[in-house]
């Protein structure tokens, strides 16, 4: 047996095993190894999650966020050395000057962070402090981003940053002149082909959506932005993200020496792990990942650039993707 089919046998094991809400994938190129969908989408309804159900992928948007930065790099709107407040001028006062759009992009800012992981307990526990319902682009996000002051010189060092995408977000509508929104639906879902990817209001749900679950039970809805800007909040299918990294890996979104850019360690989270630019790198360093865990949510999906592997796992609650994680994460460091 290959190892791949090594792998997803192992999966499939784990998922018997385990009250699992979601969909798994593992492809080997063309080839679908596993695509499992189990649980509901809609307790109340009894509407069970199918292989095209889509689910919102938290901080795996971030991916798509630099991507629509560096495409707007490529066309020579933006640098990587671009000073932030040479776009935003005075009204992010707290942020260092030398702060570039690289920085931001490798979680190498230093800006305080609105929402610091570090300090949560649990993902469930966390409300913003303003209505849901202001919050539907990154100049929203001004004043909140403002009580946050800048935490370490820029480059000191590597520190995971949700703010940081919303200013990258908020680089994007200032530079490109239209909506966050609309942006990376032209520069990224577009070329792509991702067709059912979108920032879905979570108040107006498309039908085929999964609702995203606490622990408790209750729905999310009071938890996150009604609709997602740079740090997360899109939503997307299985079948969608293994279009996207094919897209991307193929540089069909951005040139091939920025995919190259984007996908090589650049820095390293305390205890070891890597992140190029938006993008995390697997326990082989090769394989190139998005992930994302918020109330009701969680993500982790990867590609081989070199290989046949492409896997998505998706959950509409915080917990039922690590386990099946942990297997890939084995897999790969071995």
């Amino acid at each position: 047996m290959a190892p791949i089919d090594d792998l997803a046998a192992e999966v499939v094991s784990a998922l018997r095993s385990e009250r699992f809400a979601g969909v798994v994938v593992i492809a080997d190129g063309d080839r679908i190894v596993l695509d499992r969908a189990a649980g509901l989408a809609d307790r109340a309804e009894g509407r069970p999650i199918t292989a095209s159900t889509r689910f919102a992928t938290a901080s795996g948007t971030k991916g798509f966020t630099a991507l629509a930065v560096v495409s707007l790099i490529e066309e020579e709107l933006l640098a990587f050395d671009t000073s932030v407040v040479e776009v935003t001028g005075t009204d992010l006062p707290h942020i260092d000057p030398a702060v570039t759009v690289e920085h931001l992009l490798s979680h190498t800012s230093g800006i305080g962070d609105y929402l610091d992981e570090d300090e949560l307990d649990d993902v469930d526990d966390y409300v913003l402090d303003v209505p849901v319902q202001t919050l539907l682009g990154p100049e929203d996000y001004v004043p909140i981003l403002n009580r946050h002051p800048q935490t370490s010189p820029p480059g000191a060092r590597f520190v995971y940053n949700n703010s940081g995408f919303i200013v990258l977000a908020l680089l994007i509508e200032r530079v490109a002149g239209r909506s966050y929104h609309e942006e990376v639906a032209a520069r990224v879902f577009e070329p792509a082909g991702l067709a059912d990817t979108a920032f879905c209001r979570s108040d107006r749900l498309p039908a085929d959506t999964a609702l995203g679950y606490l622990t408790d039970g209750r729905t999310n809805i009071h938890h996150l932005p009604v609709i997602g800007t740079g740090d997360g909040g899109a939503y997307t299918t299985a079948p969608d993200l293994l279009r996207f990294w094919d897209a991307f890996l193929g540089g069909r979104i951005v040139g091939r020496d920025l995919v190259e850019r984007m996908t090589v360690v650049a820095n390293r989270e305390d205890g070891g792990r890597g992140y190029g630019l938006g993008f995390w790198l697997g326990a082989d360093e090769r394989t190139v990942e998005l992930e994302g865990m918020d109330a009701g949510v969680s993500l982790r999906t990867g590609a081989d650039p070199g290989g046949g592997l492409r896997y998505v796992v998706l959950a509409n609650n915080p917990t039922d993707t690590w386990p099946v994680a942990s297997i890939i994460d084995r897999h790969l460091a071995s």
